[in-house]
């Protein structure tokens, strides 16, 4: 499978590319600048590849959203062509700077459903990976967490868990895309808690599943 990391060069996506390097996936990073994402895929070196946010997601099969909130609309608008006809898996969360650890979500309600709605009925937007901690998946390779993972698309959602466990303890089934505004929260509510804490990369596990299917 090729995997396209959109903002592949920052903390989040070139965490993601090395896990799933690792896991035996092609993995091709994006960029608005292509040079700078070359440069930084060698850097990275498992194979992985870089180039233009654009032609990343028209190589991909299945393409990864890792960008800042303030970039998520511009950043959209230069894949939807690409996108369309398949799955892109958004893990962008509504962080508002300064007051990052204080949860402030968008009228449309999270950032998924805003890519829905750009991306449109083509896209299958599978929502995951907003509270891994980057660090984690550069120092061990796996994040230890669970990844929560929300979806209109069965198939799609389904998909998404499997790949989630490449990267994490395990990924589970979170519900429909308008449910990804709980784990976006959530990301600011970790935020104040590594801060209070003086933690890094805290994260989340769901007890009571056991060896349930966490599809």
């Amino acid at each position: 499978m090729i995997i396209g990391i959109i903002g592949g060069t920052g903390e989040l996506g070139s965490g993601l590319a090395k896990a799933w390097a690792r896991a035996g996936h092609h993995v091709v990073i994006g960029s608005r600048s292509r040079d700078k994402a070359i440069g930084f895929a060698e850097t990275l070196g498992l194979g992985v590849t870089g180039t233009d946010n654009a032609e990343a997601a028209r190589a991909a099969d299945i393409i990864v959203l890792t960008v800042p909130f303030s970039n998520h609309a511009a950043t959209i608008a230069e894949i939807r062509d690409a996108a369309q006809g398949k799955i892109v898996i958004d893990a962008t969360v509504p962080l508002v700077p300064p007051k990052v650890s204080v949860v402030q979500l968008p009228a449309a309600g999270s950032a998924a459903q805003i890519a829905q709605q750009l991306l449109g009925n083509g896209v299958r937007v599978v929502s995951a990976f907003h509270n891994v901690g980057a660090a984690k998946l550069h120092v061990q390779g796996r994040a230890e967490c669970d990844v929560l993972v929300f979806g209109d698309d069965k198939e799609a959602r389904n998909k998404v868990v499997e790949l989630a466990g490449a990267v994490a303890t395990r990924g589970i089934a979170g519900g429909s895309l308008a449910n990804s505004a709980a784990a976006e929260a959530l990301t600011s509510v970790l935020i104040w808690i590594n801060r209070h804490y003086k933690v890094a990369g805290a994260g989340i596990a769901i007890t009571g599943l056991g060896d349930a299917n966490s599809a």
